[in-house]
């Protein structure tokens, strides 16, 4: 055994505690201060500036035609959805067809729809009926049939008269629907074209047909794309009730508060009770689409894979 094997160790010196100091944040200190200055200021202008005038608010903005305008702006909000919903995904569909009449259809639907704004749409479906007086379904060439065996031949078979059936609603209901069709075509095909394309082969090559496929396989996996911005236009929806006002539909939310505040020449309180109003309704609609995207992320981690996948790598390591 050599010197150096017989050599004590060195004693252990112990590390000193580290002391941790928290990080300051001045900035964020200062930024609180300011917001509660200017909340503050905020709070104080709603309380003290008399163009508010809120006892006027209250009297008026839930009389029974306020009342009866939020009945119809719920109306065309419900209608205009369904109708956009059904028609996106026939159109978005028709965008993903093999088919290029089909897929240019589809096409052309959307780039018209999204193009024009849905102000113009609801004025323009308003004034319909002096492009046709009579909107008719019949067999074709009945006319020409008719001078030419001298015979009166009546081949329609159904007709309805435009001013009757395009009303004011229905003209600002259609105009909101067709409009919202083109988006809500780009938001399905977006879904769908999200979920795996080898699920739809695994389907095919078990026996289902296309309807088959696109109703039980691809859409309920692609809802968990959709639904979060079907939320959003069904917000903005709402909100695009307005338009119709310039249809006119005049048992509207926005028309009836904005003549009220007219008639009294108080259409300041007003606008604040139609901001208010629109707070109310949208925040209910916030709320459940919170729910449905909760809903339908079920089995799904924030990143978008699989929980019962990644706990599957999990076992396997």
């Amino acid at each position: 055994m050599t010197d150096f094997d017989k050599a004590p160790e060195p004693e252990r010196v112990r590390p000193e505690v580290i002391k941790a100091v928290p990080v300051r944040h001045p900035g964020r200190w200062v930024a609180i201060a300011v917001l509660a200055v200017l909340v503050a200021m905020f709070v104080h202008m709603l309380v003290t500036n008399k163009a508010f005038d809120w006892s006027y608010q209250l009297d008026n903005a839930f009389r029974p035609n306020v009342i009866e305008g939020v009945r119809t702006s719920i109306i065309l909000t419900i209608g205009a959805m369904l109708l956009g919903v059904a028609l996106g995904i026939v159109i978005a569909v028709m965008r993903l067809s093999a088919n290029p009449v089909l897929s240019t259809v589809g096409w052309v639907y959307t780039w018209f729809f999204r193009a024009v704004p849905r102000l113009v749409l609801c004025v323009l479906f308003g004034q319909m009926g002096i492009l046709y007086a009579q909107y008719s379904v019949g067999l074709p060439f009945t006319e020409q049939i008719a001078d030419l065996l001298g015979v009166d031949i009546n081949g329609t078979i159904f007709s309805v008269d435009a001013n009757t059936f395009l009303t004011g609603l229905m003209a600002g209901l259609l105009a909101l629907a067709l409009s919202e069709a083109a988006y809500m075509a780009e938001i399905v095909r977006a879904g769908i074209q999200s979920v795996d394309p080898g699920q739809g082969e695994a389907a095919s090559a078990l026996g289902m047909s296309r309807p088959q496929i696109m109703r039980r396989i691809v859409l309920p996996q692609a809802m968990r794309v959709i639904v979060p911005p079907t939320g959003n236009e069904t917000i903005a929806m709402l909100k695009d009730t307005a338009l119709v006002s310039a249809v006119p539909v005049t048992n509207e939310l926005f028309f009836q508060l904005q003549q009220t505040g007219n008639h009294d020449f108080k259409p300041f309180p007003m606008l604040i009770a139609a901001c208010a109003w629109y707070l109310f309704l949208t925040s209910f609609l916030m709320v459940g689409q919170y729910y449905l995207e909760r809903y339908f992320a079920k089995g799904v981690s924030p990143t978008g894979k699989s929980r019962s996948r990644l706990l599957s790598l999990g076992k396997d390591h």
